[in-house]
């Protein structure tokens, strides 16, 4: 049974503290107390606690220490990463987090109104953006929908989704902006001069002729082109199998079988078979060279994976329905390609463009050789 105490503050008030102390076996197991202005509050305190006490596992569940949003993530990282790899960014984003002032927010504590407080102060001080502000909330979710049922962590299964609510009306977040942005025949023609020209100086260590043309042709995106191999192809269905093909809620192990056009297999095909990869390159040095050439051409907003958009929406302009579009793209959500029916007309735009047997018929870099000659002398 609780009891009320009661003292005077130094400006003459009364104060009422009311105080719980459970025991079992002569020992005192739970014992809580709190302040209150009115003894009639300090009385319904005593009560709605005492009910709540007295519910199964409560007095384990008050004992028990509070475990920080920092302790959630390094746990969810830990123990994720050895299930399924997470994305560099995802991993990247929750480390960030968790080194904020909410990494030290105790389950119990973290509440909805704290959750709108950080995404606000994001915004306000760091000067983030509300798909930026979007991104964190919702790589934040995915710790705390596992952090109570998985490891019973006392974690409000609706702090987050009232606070995405909340900040939603406020415009505090928003999914990222779909981008619509297509290569012109013009800029791919500058781009391909430029890398064929850096290929004939022998100033350039990957083929990026053959790799843009390819990833226009295939769809693929960079880091699936650099995976491709050629123990992992179908000649008769002409076909490659994609690791790890980028897939929301699932990436590493997402290995699918995507179709080649015929300018993409044939691209491919005119690579020498000098390693295990068809296109054995660094995905993201892949990237920064199309950066630099971009930006040496002064071309404007264009990046490697604008090349796929394009792939995708060409293939609709060629009167491809849904099922035949997603076996080259990969898609298994077909509403997800709804994003690709900005058409600019009917028909193959790259019908007849000379770059096609240019690339397929074109010399093999300088760094093809070395490559080939390190296989070489890797043999016995």
């Amino acid at each position: 049974m609780g009891s009320i105490t009661l003292r005077k503050r130094k400006d003459g008030s009364a104060a009422y503290t009311a105080q719980i102390r459970i025991m079992k076996k002569g020992e005192t197991v739970y014992q809580e107390s709190q302040t209150f202005d009115r003894k009639t509050t300090a009385q319904a305190w005593i009560r709605k606690r005492e009910a709540e006490l007295h519910e199964p596992g409560a007095i384990e569940k008050a004992n028990r220490d509070g475990v920080t949003v920092r302790e959630m993530i390094e746990r969810y990282l830990d123990q994720y990463e050895k299930l399924r790899p997470l994305g560099k960014t995802k991993r990247a984003t929750l480390n960030a987090i968790k080194e904020t002032w909410l990494g030290d927010i105790v389950d119990t504590d973290l509440t909805s109104q704290k959750l709108v407080e950080y995404a606000l102060g994001r915004m306000e001080k760091d000067g983030i953006q509300a798909q930026t502000v979007g991104n964190d909330l919702a790589h934040l979710g995915a710790v705390l929908s596992v952090a109570r049922p998985a490891w019973g962590y006392d974690v409000d299964p609706n702090a987050m989704p009232d606070a995405r609510k909340v900040l939603r009306k406020m415009g505090a977040v928003s999914k990222s902006r779909e981008r619509n942005r297509r290569p012109t025949l013009d800029e791919l023609d500058r781009i391909l001069k430029y890398f064929a020209e850096m290929r004939d100086r022998r100033k350039q260590e990957i083929d990026m002729v053959r790799v843009v043309v390819f990833a226009l042709f295939s769809t693929r995106r960079q880091e699936e082109i650099t995976r491709i191999r050629w123990d992992a192809l179908n000649d008769k269905e002409q076909s490659a199998l994609i690791t790890d093909m980028k897939n929301p809620g699932q990436k590493h192990g997402n290995d699918v079988w995507c179709h080649m056009p015929d300018e993409a297999w044939n691209i491919m095909q005119s690579m020498p078979k000098v390693a295990a990869e068809a296109f054995p390159y660094n995905s993201r040095s892949v990237s920064a060279a199309f950066t630099r050439a971009c930006n040496f051409l002064e071309i404007d907003d264009l990046h490697f994976h604008d090349l796929r958009h394009d792939g995708v929406s060409r293939l609709f302009e060629m009167g491809w329905d849904i099922p035949k579009v997603a076996s080259v793209s990969g898609h298994r959500d077909w509403n997800s390609m709804r994003r690709y029916t900005h058409l600019r007309g009917n028909g193959d735009p790259y019908k007849g463009w000379e770059w096609i047997e240019k690339v397929i018929s074109g010399p093999v870099i300088e760094a093809q050789r070395r490559i080939k000659r390190r296989v070489e002398d890797r043999d016995p």
